[in-house]
C-alpha cells in the first residue's frame, strides 16, 4: 500500500507539471471539499458490501483515450456516459487510510448543512476536472456479462446501477425489464413474438375508425393526440410529426390494455427514454439532429413494440401511482416528506412552517420520474439505476428525491411560500452534468443503506 501510494503521489506530481495552468491553490481547495464528502460517505458505509453503488469520485485530471471499442458490440461509447464514476475500486482502496480515521463522522450527514451539497455542485463547472464515461474495465465486465449463454440478471443490476455504456444500453435495458430472457438461445424468437403481438394490438385497438370506439376510448385519444407535441418539448426530435405518432400508438395501446388505469398524464413522459434508447440502435449523433423518415416501417414498428413493451414492465411494478386518486404516489409523497424530516430537521421545518405542502411539487417528481426536472441527456443515465433496482424502484425513489430537493437545502431556507413555490416548479438543473447526477445518486443510496432496514427512524 505504502509503494502505491509514493506512485499516486509521484503520479499527481507528474500531472501538475503537465498542467501549469492550473492554480494549485485552487485545486486543492476543490479537492478537499470534494474529498470532506467523499470521506464521509466512504466512512460510514466502509465494510458494508455494496458492489456498483459507490459513485462519488473524481480523476485528478482528464484521461485520454475516451473511446475503445469492444470486440463484441463494435460500436463506440460516448464520454456522455455516466460509468466513469461506477466503482472506482482503486480510488477507493487508495483513501482507506485516510478513511478509516473517519468512521465516527460519518453521522454528521444526517444533517447536511447542504451547503457542501451546492458548492460542490457549483465547483464542478469551475474544475478543469472530468472523467472518462465508461473505462475499458467496465466494457470488459459488461460485454463479459452479456456473451454467456444465460446472462446473471443480479451481476447485470450491480454493473448497471452505476450506468450503462450507451451502445449496450438497448440490450441491457431490455434484460432488466424481463422483457427479453435471460437464455440468449431463446431472445430472438421471444423479441420477435412480442413484438408481433404489439402490431396484432395496432391494429384491433389503434388502426380502426372512431365509430368502433366507446366515448372514453374517443375523449382518451383525443387527450393522449394533445399531449404528445407537449412531450419534451426543449427536445425537437420529439416535435416530429412521425415521432408523436408513434408515441400516440404506444400509449393509445397501452390504456386499452391496462383499463384499471387508462391513460394518465405523465405517463407519456415515460415513453421518452425508451423510445430514444431504442431508436439509438439505428441512429447515431445527437438526439436533435435525429429522423425517423429514414427508418423501414418494419424498424419503426419493432422500436414501438420494445417501448410498449418496456413501459408494460416498468409500470407493472407501480400500477396503484396510475389508479385513480393516484394513491401509490400519495404514499410515496407522504414517505418523502418523513425522510426529509429526518435527514434535513431545518429544512423540514421551514417548509412546513411556510405552508407548503410536498404534495405541491413532489406529485409532479413521482408522476414523471424526474423527467421534467433534469436536462434529457442525462435522463437515460438516471433510468439505468431505476431500471437496475426492479421490484425495488418505488421505495428508492423516495430516497432519490430526498437527496434532489436538498441539494437546495440552504437556498429553500432563504425562501418564502410563493419564492419556493416558484423555486421548485424551476429548478436550476439546466447546466447539469453528469457529475451533479452522481451526487444526488450517491447520497440517495447512503440514505438508503442506513434507513430503508430501519422504519422506525421514520416513525413520526
Amino acid at each position: 500500500m505504502k509503494n502505491n501510494t509514493t506512485t499516486n503521489i509521484n503520479h499527481h506530481k507528474e500531472e501538475q507539471q503537465h498542467h501549469p495552468k492550473n492554480d494549485p491553490s485552487t485545486v486543492s481547495s476543490i479537492d478537499s471539499r470534494f474529498n470532506q464528502t467523499l470521506k464521509n460517505v466512504q466512512g460510514l458505509l466502509k465494510g458494508r458490501s455494496i458492489p456498483g453503488k459507490v459513485l462519488l469520485t473524481r480523476r485528478a485530471e482528464p484521461l485520454d483515450d475516451p473511446s475503445i471499442q469492444s470486440p463484441t458490440f463494435g460500436r463506440n461509447f460516448s464520454e456522455n456516459d455516466a460509468g466513469s464514476r461506477d466503482h472506482m475500486h482503486k480510488s477507493t482502496e487508495e483513501k482507506d487510510q485516510s478513511t478509516s480515521k473517519r468512521n465516527n463522522e460519518g453521522a454528521n450527514t444526517l444533517n447536511p448543512s447542504t451547503s457542501n451539497i451546492e458548492n460542490t455542485s457549483k465547483e464542478t463547472h469551475k474544475s478543469p476536472m472530468t472523467a472518462r464515461a465508461t473505462d475499458s474495465t467496465r466494457v470488459t465486465k459488461f460485454t463479459k456479462e452479456l456473451s454467456v449463454p444465460t446472462v446473471r440478471l443480479e451481476r447485470l443490476r450491480e454493473l448497471g446501477w452505476s450506468g450503462v455504456p450507451p451502445y449496450m444500453r438497448p440490450t441491457v435495458w431490455r434484460l432488466l425489464l424481463g422483457y427479453a430472457p435471460p437464455n440468449s438461445d431463446r431472445r430472438e424468437g421471444v423479441l420477435r413474438r412480442k413484438r408481433l403481438e404489439y402490431l396484432d394490438c395496432v391494429a384491433q385497438f389503434y388502426d380502426i375508425p372512431d365509430t368502433e370506439r366507446s366515448d372514453d376510448e374517443i375523449n382518451m385519444l383525443r387527450q393522449i393526440a394533445v399531449d404528445c407535441p407537449r412531450t419534451v418539448p426543449d427536445v425537437t426530435f420529439f416535435q416530429q410529426e412521425q415521432v408523436q405518432k408513434s408515441l400516440e400508438r404506444i400509449l393509445y395501446t397501452w390504456a386499452i390494455r391496462h383499463p384499471a388505469s387508462g391513460y394518465v398524464q405523465g405517463i407519456n413522459d415515460l415513453v421518452t427514454p425508451f423510445l430514444v434508447v431504442f431508436l439509438s440502435e439505428y441512429l447515431e449523433g445527437d438526439v436533435d439532429n435525429w429522423s425517423v423518415s429514414n427508418l423501414s416501417p418494419e424498424k419503426i414498428s419493432d422500436i414501438e413494440a420494445d417501448c410498449y413493451w418496456c413501459l408494460s414492465k416498468l409500470l407493472d411494478g407501480m400500477q396503484d401511482h396510475y389508479t385513480f386518486a393516484q394513491p401509490g404516489i400519495q404514499r410515496l409523497v407522504f414517505k418523502l416528506k418523513e425522510l426529509v424530516r429526518r435527514i434535513d430537521e431545518p429544512v423540514s421545518r421551514h417548509i412546513e412552517e411556510q405552508g407548503l405542502e410536498f404534495l405541491q411539487f413532489a406529485f409532479r417528481w413521482f408522476n414523471c420520474l424526474l423527467i421534467r426536472e433534469i436536462p434529457f441527456h442525462l435522463v437515460t443515465r438516471l433510468w439505468d439505476t431505476y431500471l437496475a433496482e426492479g421490484d425495488a424502484l418505488p421505495d428508492f425513489l423516495v430516497y432519490i428525491f430526498a437527496s434532489f430537493l436538498l441539494t437546495w437545502s440552504e437556498k429553500l431556507q432563504k425562501l418564502d411560500f410563493q419564492e419556493m413555490v416558484m423555486f421548485l416548479q424551476h429548478l436550476p438543473t439546466q447546466n447539469w452534468a453528469h457529475q451533479e447526477l452522481e451526487m444526488v445518486l450517491s447520497r440517495a443510496y447512503m440514505w438508503h443503506s442506513m434507513f430503508n432496514s430501519s422504519p422506525s427512524h421514520l416513525a413520526s
